[in-house]
Order: C-alpha cells, then structure tokens, then sequence
C-alpha cells in the first residue's frame, strides 16, 4: 500500500498542471510560434518569494506516508476483556499512510492507517493499529503551513493470549503541527496528538496517549485543461482599441475612437473641462492655486487671502509689538504696552502719573489706635487725597495691605493687619471709590521692612501699602 502511494506520488509531481496563483499553460498561435499565456494576473511561482509560493491550494488531494512514535498511557484499557490487562513498551515505532482531500486552502478531511509494532511489559510481542477519519483546519497562507487536526476511529491491538489477546476500543484525537512544502507537489509535515482512548477499571474516563509523526506530504491537483487562446488583433499603439476599428492608430488614446483626449497644457484634465486650458494645474478644474497676497498661503487655506500675513491662518499678526493688546484695543500697535498698572489696556507705553505715584508703596501718614483697627483722626487728610485720586482715574485697581511688626501673636498680627486693610477700603468707598478699584490682603509680620529689634524698625513695620494692579 505504502508503496503504491510512493508511485502516485511521483506521478503527480511529474503530471501536475499549474494552480491558482501560477501560470497555467494555455496554447496560442502567433507570429512567434506556440506560445503559453498566463491565466489571470497571478505572478508566476519563479516571480514569488518562497515563502508563499508553494501555499496550500482549494480542491486538492493531499497522499502521505509518515512514521513516529506513540507512547501508550499506562491506564490503557487495551486488551481481551477475559484476559489480565498489561502495560505496553514506553514507545511504540508507528509507521502509516494518509490520504486526503481538500476543497478549501484552509480545511480538508483525512483518513489515516498506521501500525505500530510493540511488546508488553514483560516482553510478549503485540501490534497495535488504527484506522481513523480526522478534519484538518489550517492556516494556508504560506509555504509553511500550522494546523490543527482532531478526529476519531479506532485504536486496535492483535497478540497472542500470552500478551493481551486481540480487542478494538474508539479512539478520539486532537492536536496540531506544521506543513513545510518546498515544492507545489512535495512537502514534510510534523503532527504532535493526544489519543483519547478508554482508560482502564474507569472505561468512561479517557487514557492520554502520546502520538508525534513526521512524514512526507504529495499535494496533487487541482487539474486545469489547456486553454487555446485565439490570436489578439493588432493594436500597434496598444491603447487597447484594435488597429482596424482605431482613428489614430499609431498614437495611443483613451476614447472609444482610439484617439487621445485634447488637453493643450497636458494636465490630465481635457480642454472641454479646463477652466484654464492654457495653465497646467494637477487641481479638478485645471486651473493652478493662487496666493493672492503673496504671504505663501494659498487662498483657499488663507483666512485673509487680501492682505499678507503669518502662520497659521495667513492673517496679518494681531499684536506686532508683542504686548498682550491685540487688534483694535491696541492704540499703539508698534510700541508695547508698559505694564506698571496705569492704563495697561490701550496697548501704549505710559508712566504713572506723579499724583498716582504718590500712593504707590508705603503710604505715610496713615495711622490706627494701638492695638486697633479703628483710623486715627490724623490719617483723614491722607486717605482723602487717595480717595479723590482713585475717584478721579476710576480704571486704576489698587491692592491695599495691612502689615505689623512681630510682637504678639501671629494669628493675632494677621487678623489685625486684615481688619486694618478692610477700614482702609471701608473709608475709601464711603468717599466714592469704586467696590472693584479695591482689594485687601492683611499680610501680618510677613514682609518687615525694617528691624523689629528695634522701636523704630517696628514702627516702621506697621504700615499700609498701595499696590497698583492690572
């Protein structure tokens, strides 16, 4: 049997016409003589890297011979039921034949016979066989091929009555492995399995046997008669309208006369359709973009495609001097904004006014009963020259703060500082300055300017501070 299989095996490698994917001969008659043409756009295999040119194909018969080893469980319930059970040899060699057809490259169906010469454990000969029928669910992309396989039939042994006697019992398989073809018709497989056979005193449990087979693989098919291809026309300028129907038979073309579209600057779109027919363009309506203001952004991406401008939208810059002001609020586009709290909005340099900057910084003359938050009398003349001014510029936004010197307790110092701040603003409001020109902040013995060593440094310590904000 194994060796008829070897025979039709070389016969098919011999015989086997071109597949799916390779050039299949086909006879034509030309100026040339016989001739084969390809079928469809498939490359031929010479054209194809290895790796997928001896892929698996749909509709073939797939012949193999294959030797291995099994290694029978120990529980195996293999034998005569009138007859002790024995262990079988740790590895029995396993030689077998497969044949096998597939109607797709990524399944096909099997049969199998093997048989696999042993001995029992103490050593009286026996022969296992199997007969089984398996699917095969594979990966036919490549030249090397996984798979997975699972099946069933029989699991036999025949011996003397010394041995174990002849018994049969099901079998059920599963596993997988690789297909390596290095020709369309010759490849090696490797299976690894679990056979699944009744297991001993517990027939409804299963007994794992080992199974690892290489063998040799002969793909045959699928079979495809030559195709006479009859004689193309000519087509001297092989625009693919024959000579004899062609208008302009010498000169390539794209209409149904053989002749080429007009297109005077040659920019792929035909004179009836170019809005610009003089202009090569790769544009739709063949005319070329413009930038019109010359900023390099063209106009249908430029936002202000009239006036020259930057990255990203094409627009001129909104705030040339940098300063924070853009657009129209800035009064002065080409000279920043002095930032010092006077005026920052109009984007103009400016100095605070001398009035302004008298209350700016520690404000002397501003006075509180020790220990207080209540304003000395003496300290009315001061706040209401600061009142009038912050009245008279009403844009400007002061931060008034409270400090201390150390002595006593922080939390105390800080609470004093607050209470003295906010009767700064109390005042300031009652003399018309806005609620929003006015914020407080009671620092405490935070930030001494002075040395609270000394009387004089703590005197000068417990003060009010202006701070202009933007």
């Amino acid at each position: 049997m194994i060796s008829n299989a070897i025979i039709l095996a070389l016969v098919g490698l011999a015989y086997a016409p071109a597949t799916d994917g390779e050039a299949s001969a086909s006879i034509s008659a030309g100026s040339g003589g016989i001739k084969t043409a390809s079928s469809g756009d498939a490359k031929p295999p010479s054209s194809q890297r290895w790796i997928k040119r001896h892929a698996p194909r749909a509709g073939t018969f797939e012949l193999g011979v294959f030797g291995g080893v099994l290694l029978p469980a120990s529980d195996i319930e293999l034998h005569r039921p009138t007859l002790p059970q024995k262990s079988f040899s740790a590895a029995a060699p396993e030689i077998g034949f497969r044949a096998g057809y597939y109607p797709l490259r990524f399944f096909g169906m099997e049969g199998e016979l093997a048989v696999m010469p042993t001995a029992t454990a103490d050593d009286e000969r026996a022969v296992l066989y199997s007969a089984r029928a398996q699917g095969v669910l594979q990966l036919g992309l490549w030249s090397v091929t996984p798979f997975l396989v699972a099946g069933g039939g029989v699991l036999a042994v025949s011996s003397d009555d010394a041995a174990v006697g002849n018994n049969a019992d099901e079998a059920f398989h599963f596993g997988g492995g690789l297909k390596i073809f290095f020709h369309r018709n010759v490849g090696l497989r490797l299976d690894v399995r679990d056979v699944l056979t009744p297991r001993l005193d517990e027939p409804s449990r299963a007994a794992h046997n080992v199974e690892a087979l290489l063998g040799l693989s002969v793909p045959l098919g699928p079979w495809k008669r030559p195709v006479v291809a009859p004689p193309p026309p000519a087509d001297r300028d092989a625009d693919g309208v024959p000579d004899d129907v062609d208008v302009c038979p010498t000169k390539a073309g794209t209409q149904e006369d053989g002749c080429p579209i007009p297109d005077f600057d040659s920019d792929g779109v035909p004179d009836a359709e170019d809005a610009c027919p003089c202009e090569a363009s790769a544009e739709a309506d063949g005319c070329p973009i413009r930038d019109t203001d010359g900023d390099g952004f063209d106009d249908p991406v430029d936002r202000c495609p009239g006036e020259a401008g930057i990255a990203p939208d094409g627009c001129p810059d909104p705030d040339p001097d940098s300063d924070g002001v853009q657009g129209e609020a800035d009064k002065c586009p080409n000279q920043p904004e002095t930032v010092n709290g006077f005026e920052d909005s109009d984007g103009c340099p400016d100095e605070v006014p001398a009035e302004i900057a008298k209350f700016t910084g520690v404000i002397e003359g501003i006075y509180f009963e020790t220990g207080k938050s209540d304003i000395a009398d003496k300290s009315r003349a001061t706040l209401s020259e600061a009142a009038e001014v912050l009245t008279k510029y009403s844009a400007l936004r002061v931060e008034v703060s409270g400090h201390t010197d150390n002595r006593g307790k922080e939390a105390k110092n800080r609470t004093l500082s607050a209470a003295r701040a906010e009767a700064v603003k109390r005042y300031m409001l009652e003399h018309g300055v806005l609620p929003e020109q006015i914020e407080t902040r009671g620092a405490g013995p935070d930030s001494p300017i002075g040395d609270n060593a000394t009387k004089a440094g703590r005197a000068k310590n417990r003060r009010i501070e202006f701070k202009l904000l933007r």
